[in-house]
């Protein structure tokens, strides 16, 4: 929850890692990370930028309801509002991109909800390569998305088994 007014996570807020699916891609390469704002309206990055080029498939990372799909300052958003996530539930935003999904409809993990719409200055003032903002909020508190994805999602390769020093070789 908020810290006293500021509008901006107090320590310790939780985030369950609930996430099944990078929105877009296996790993896109973030292009910039969350930045918390100082204060309520303060300077910050309130979300992270994943590379994706127009087009590119959008998918919800959990299991939720779209609370919003349609254009906001000329950039098409939409919200997914997180299935059991705690009330007020937590909401993932995506822009910009093209919806292919209506208000009040269910999506499971690894729908598609979207594709990425073409960027430039005038569309996108997030990105300078094309790209999605992708942001987490519970009410008015934006939080780092990042934090719904597991270990195993955020991890670089595939995994590797490593040998168990000091016991027998099964045989």
């Amino acid at each position: 929850m908020p810290d006293a007014g500021t509008g901006v996570p107090a320590v310790g807020t939780g985030v369950p890692a609930v996430a099944r699916v990078w929105p877009v891609g296996v790993r896109p390469r973030v292009l910039r990370g969350w930045e918390p704002p100082e204060t309520r309206y303060g300077r910050g990055h309130r979300g992270v930028d994943l590379a994706a080029a127009p087009g590119t498939p959008v998918r919800a990372v959990a299991a939720g309801r779209i609370s919003f799909a349609g254009q906001v300052a000329g950039r098409g958003v939409v919200s997914v509002e997180l299935s059991g996530t705690g009330t007020p539930p937590l909401r993932t935003t995506y822009e910009p991109l093209l919806p292919s999904v209506e208000k009040g409809a269910e999506v499971a993990p690894g729908e598609v909800i979207g594709t990425v719409a073409a960027t430039g200055p005038a569309r996108s003032p997030h990105c300078t390569a094309p790209c999605l903002h992708w942001g987490l909020l519970r009410a008015d508190v934006y939080l780092d998305p990042l934090a719904l994805l597991p270990p195993w999602l955020l991890r670089h390769g595939p995994p590797r088994l490593l040998p168990v020093l000091g016991l027998p070789v099964p045989g």
